[in-house]
């Protein structure tokens, strides 16, 4: 029997309980749109905090000290960076690169007289482009300038915590290079919100100089940070910049255990779109198998008119396959539609970002749209339902002409 006719008889069988086609197109719709919207919005959060950290902070790549070790946020010469404006000068000259500049990280309490909080000292060449970002985030003053020896710049977020107001004059302690404390006074110049609540709250600004005056550093720097126009070019810089007493370090080794925690979600929500996926597979399995028991007289006549079992096999399978893609057409544009709301407007979480721990979450964190993903969603749907489907067909197949003609 031709491929066409074998087709138009599993389509006129799927019409002949239009409710319980529908309701299984259904089910294959919310299903797959459930797992195109969670798999979007998972690769969102895990792609936007990864970005955030590279823009705010880590930059595509870094050159740092081969005893550095950024846990420690060590101050000691050794594992410093010497005559860092050089490093950032020969790196800046690759044509890759759009930006490069020394930081001089220290660990510090910031005081007031009601409270205090620990936080990070960024030491930063504040005419780079490396910190556009915290300039575009000002709320309130203005980000510090290269010659201001007594100014900081700060979250606003960590304002309000503390009470802080602007031009409001706070006192610093660190633990210098020399392993004595030290402490300082500064004024408030100016107040940011990237929108990164770890960050808003943990993250002072100070110019490179003044940093490492500071801190007693002579001139060294904890790393060169470098953006690149091609976050792709990442390994080629590394390798062309790396020499002898210097590591260079691309964006996936400074964020392995953000890309681990990626790799394990990922690893979660496999599990739940297989269990999802067979939930489904499930539902159209039943549909198929109410349809045998309707129709066994008919599988009969079938047979006993010369159709084979793998005929009828077929027939039930292109009844699954129809089944299924048509309800994957349906879930793929729901899950769509959820995937760019959730692009655009995204989901407020609001403090919960500030208990990500290192993570650079933002309050409104987005969706994703992964298309490889998403296909393969819906490849292994239709896979799981036509698998779903050879138990009914089976069924159908097994019994014998006679006895199929006499069942009622």
């Amino acid at each position: 029997m031709a491929f066409t006719k074998l087709w138009v008889i599993a389509y006129r069988d799927l019409g002949r309980n239009r409710r319980r086609t529908i309701l299984s197109m259904v089910a294959v719709a919310l299903g797959l749109g459930l797992l195109v919207l969670m798999n979007g919005y998972i690769a969102g959060v895990m792609e936007e905090a990864m970005q955030n950290d590279i823009r705010l902070r880590i930059g595509h790549v870094q050159i740092r000290a081969a005893s550095y070790e950024e846990e420690k946020v060590s101050l000691q010469w050794k594992d410093l960076l010497d005559q860092p404006e050089a490093l950032a000068a020969r790196a800046g000259a690759l044509p890759e690169v759009k930006a490069a500049a020394p930081v001089l990280w220290a660990s510090g309490i910031l005081n007031t007289i009601d409270d205090s909080a620990g936080l990070s000292i960024y030491g930063v060449d504040v005419t780079s482009s490396l910190y556009d970002p915290i300039r575009a985030a000002m709320v309130a003053g203005e980000f510090v300038q290269a010659d201001d020896r007594g100014g900081i710049v700060i979250g606003k977020r960590l304002a309000d915590l503390m009470g802080i107001a602007l031009g409001q004059q706070v006192n610093l302690t660190i633990i210098n290079a020399n392993g004595q404390p030290d402490e300082a006074n500064f004024a408030v110049r100016g107040l940011f919100s990237t929108g990164i609540p770890s960050y808003d709250e943990s993250a002072v600004f100070m110019p490179l100089a003044r940093a490492q005056a500071f801190t007693a550093t002579n001139g060294r720097a904890s790393a060169i940070v470098i953006m690149l126009n091609r976050q792709s070019d990442s390994d080629r810089v590394a390798a062309t910049l790396a020499g002898p007493g210097i590591t260079t370090l691309t964006w996936r080794e400074i964020n392995q255990v953000l890309l681990q925690l990626a790799e394990f979600s990922m690893s979660f929500y496999m599990i739940l779109d297989i269990i999802v996926m067979v939930v489904v597979a499930v539902v159209v399995a039943n549909t198929l198998l109410m349809a045998v028991f309707e129709r066994i007289r008919e599988m009969g006549i079938l047979a006993a008119l010369g159709m084979k079992g793998r005929q009828i096999m077929l027939m039930f399978l292109l009844e699954a396959a129809t089944l299924g893609l048509v309800g994957i057409a349906v879930g793929l544009m729901l899950g769509l539609a959820g995937v760019a709301y959730l692009a655009t407007v995204g989901i407020y979480i609001g403090d919960v970002a500030s208990s990500a721990g290192g993570i650079a979450l933002g309050s409104t964190i987005h969706a994703q749209f992964v298309p490889a993903t998403f296909a393969w969603l819906s490849f292994w749907t239709l896979v799981i339902i036509l698998l779903a489907s050879l138990y009914p067909a089976w069924f159908a197949i097994r019994r014998e002409p006679a006895e199929a003609l006499r069942a009622v």
